[in-house]
């Protein structure tokens, strides 16, 4: 955590350094020398690359804090009656060891495991398997660690004010006047997510070998691209629907540039979300974005862009959070690269329990077992008012 806050002071002070050499080469256009660009330009890659290596300790910090959680809780109460049953089979400790048979090519011993009741079959990983799996989601998957995450055990129909009623005055002794507000309805329901890795026989018979762990964060890796994606750009056929698709969020603001973002577009965008998704509000964005901005002032000569000093605190924008996907859109012509407000409004549901599946023959003739692991997810934005979205000006 040290090496985290002195690479955090470090990437401050970098860039309090790129800002004064900027201000101080700025001719009276407001230009930079071609060599002053290429020194400007070399500082603030240097600036980016410690934000990345900040990125990385803190997900290698996360992942290591969760791998050496202890297996099984102190017993801190007056212990239960023995032979009463687990509140659930799946974070029982036989659960777990036939699990883990069952992955090495063993026969289980407890005969506890539960199988999914989808067609294609699998088991349902122990509990402590999947919140491995969704430990590591959320590390790499940084709209899930921001929009609001339901469980579902079938598709859910959302009601949505479409139309709210309206108080009149009313004179003594008159009629009062209807309101007849109305409700629309968006429905959650759960894509199909797999992923398949082969596992060498040789590695399978290493007891030393931490398959638990390999497989867990494997997927979890696998799993949380391919979901960051589909939540950022999805067309919701076969898939979830996105944030920057066209049926997502709300575009708030259009700039008059195909290319290029202002300080006033950022400002218009702010203030296009009504008042009380501001107190929650983000900013989600892809990195090359916010290089771009990085440059710009706001009236007052600040900088917008702020990079943060405390670990596991986002930098900021215009005093908000900000968020990077390598999904979001990029800046160009009909393009939407910028969302701000409260991603309490895009919903992620998860379908039941993520499932494994081991394939013994499929791949035996290369020495190989397969494992697949399947999992049910749907997203959506709920509330379109939510979420407003930045869309550059149409190309010429």
């Amino acid at each position: 955590m040290n090496k985290i806050l002195e690479l955090r002071e470090k990437r401050a002070k970098a860039w309090d350094a790129a800002k004064a050499f900027l201000d101080s080469k700025r001719s009276g256009d407001g230009l930079l020398s071609a060599e002053d660009t290429a020194v400007y330009d070399k500082m603030e890659a240097d600036v980016m690359a410690l934000g990345k290596e900040i990125e990385r300790l803190e997900r290698q910090s996360a992942i290591d804090a969760e791998l050496s959680k202890a297996t099984s809780a102190p017993i801190t109460n007056t212990p239960e009656k023995t032979g009463g049953a687990p509140k659930s089979i799946r974070a029982a400790a036989e659960y777990r060891a036939d699990f883990l048979n069952i992955l090495r090519g063993r026969a289980p011993v407890n005969n506890v495991l539960s199988t999914s009741p989808d067609t294609d079959g699998g088991y349902l990983v122990p509990e402590e398997f999947e919140n491995r799996i969704v430990a590591g989601l959320e590390e790499t998957n940084v709209v899930r660690s921001i929009a609001k995450v339901i469980t579902t055990s079938a598709e859910r129909k959302i009601p949505v004010a479409a139309t709210h009623s309206t108080a009149q005055w009313t004179a003594e002794n008159a009629a009062y006047t209807e309101s007849n507000p109305t409700f629309a309805q968006k429905t959650i329901d759960a894509f199909k997510l797999t992923d398949l890795v082969k596992v060498s026989v040789e590695l399978l018979q290493d007891s030393m070998f931490d398959l638990e762990s390999y497989i867990a964060l494997e997927f979890a890796r696998a799993f949380g691209v391919a979901e960051e994606e589909a939540f950022c750009v999805g067309t919701g056929t076969g898939q979830p629907t996105g944030i920057f698709a066209e049926s997502g969020g709300t575009v708030g603001v259009t700039a008059g540039s195909a290319t290029a973002i202002t300080v006033d577009n950022l400002v218009d965008l702010i203030y296009a979300l009504k008042s009380p998704y501001r107190r929650n509000a983000v900013f989600l964005m892809k990195d090359v974005t916010v290089s771009a901005l990085r440059k710009l002032k706001d009236v007052n000569g600040a900088y917008l862009w702020q990079p943060s000093v405390q670990a596991g605190q986002p930098d900021r924008l215009l005093g908000y959070p900000l968020y990077t996907s390598p999904y979001v859109p990029a800046a160009e012509a009909g393009s939407l690269p910028i969302a701000f407000g409260d991603f309490s409004n895009y919903w992620i549901a998860d379908r039941m329990g993520r499932t494994v599946q081991r394939l013994n023959e499929l791949y035996a003739g290369n020495g190989q077992v397969g494992f697949i692991a399947a999992e049910r997810v749907d997203g959506k934005v709920i509330l379109a008012e939510g979420i407003q979205l930045l869309k550059m000006a149409a190309g010429s």
